[in-house]
């Protein structure tokens, strides 16, 4: 039996945002991994006390609408690349609005599903010295850890697919397709790492509440 719940909203509305509140989620799973030679870094503090308020105030407090060049560039073309990659694979992808965990404050909004939660694929469209990177070396770049966050919350799913797509390059060098299987993630880190942060999360979440009372 599957311990998470598939939603059917549209990426980046309300409805979304609002599953997202206080959860851990693919694109902020690097955070949670974050180190610094002493004491907390940043980014970790950061998404530690947005989920905690988050927690508190039972809404959305992600408030980054801004949206740079490539990022827009990625949006615009995502369906272009997975029309790509259902091509050079014949696999057939569905879209999915969000997914949610029944067991841990954690979400996923992937790119998309192959069949029967029988495989994910995750879509980039990067900068094209980028692309080069993944074209020259393979790999995953940066997005390591929100991969293995997808396999962890989808503990039934054997794989996934990473993706750069850049129409900038020549036909044959425009799709680049990096298989992740679970033995090659170090998902028990991960999870003992998530495990610690989320109890963090708690803990501030408390803090925040005792504080507001004392206060009132």
């Amino acid at each position: 039996m599957r311990d998470y719940i598939e939603h059917d909203v549209a990426q980046r509305t309300a409805a979304w945002h609002a599953l997202r509140a206080g959860r851990v989620n693919g694109s902020t799973a690097k955070a949670v991994l974050a180190k610094v030679g002493k004491g907390e870094a940043a980014s970790r503090r950061d998404l530690r006390v947005q989920l905690a308020l988050e927690r508190v105030l039972g809404t959305s407090c992600d408030d980054s609408t801004f949206v740079n060049f490539d990022m827009q560039r990625g949006i615009d073309l995502e369906a272009e690349a997975r029309a790509a990659y259902e091509m050079q694979t014949g696999h057939i992808v569905r879209e999915c609005g969000y997914l949610s965990s029944t067991t841990h404050q954690i979400g996923l909004s992937p790119d998309g599903v192959i069949g029967d939660y029988e495989g994910l694929v995750e879509i980039k469209v990067p900068r094209s010295a980028t692309h080069w990177g993944y074209i020259e070396n393979g790999g995953t770049g940066l997005h390591q850890a929100q991969l293995t966050h997808a396999l962890l919350l989808c503990h039934d799913v054997p794989w996934t697919d990473f993706v750069s797509y850049d129409p900038r390059f020549p036909p044959a060098l425009q799709l680049v397709i990096t298989h992740v299987t679970r033995a090659t993630l170090d998902l028990d880190g991960y999870a003992t790492a998530l495990d610690t942060f989320l109890a963090e999360v708690g803990e501030t979440a408390a803090a925040i509440t005792a504080k507001s009372k004392d206060t009132a």
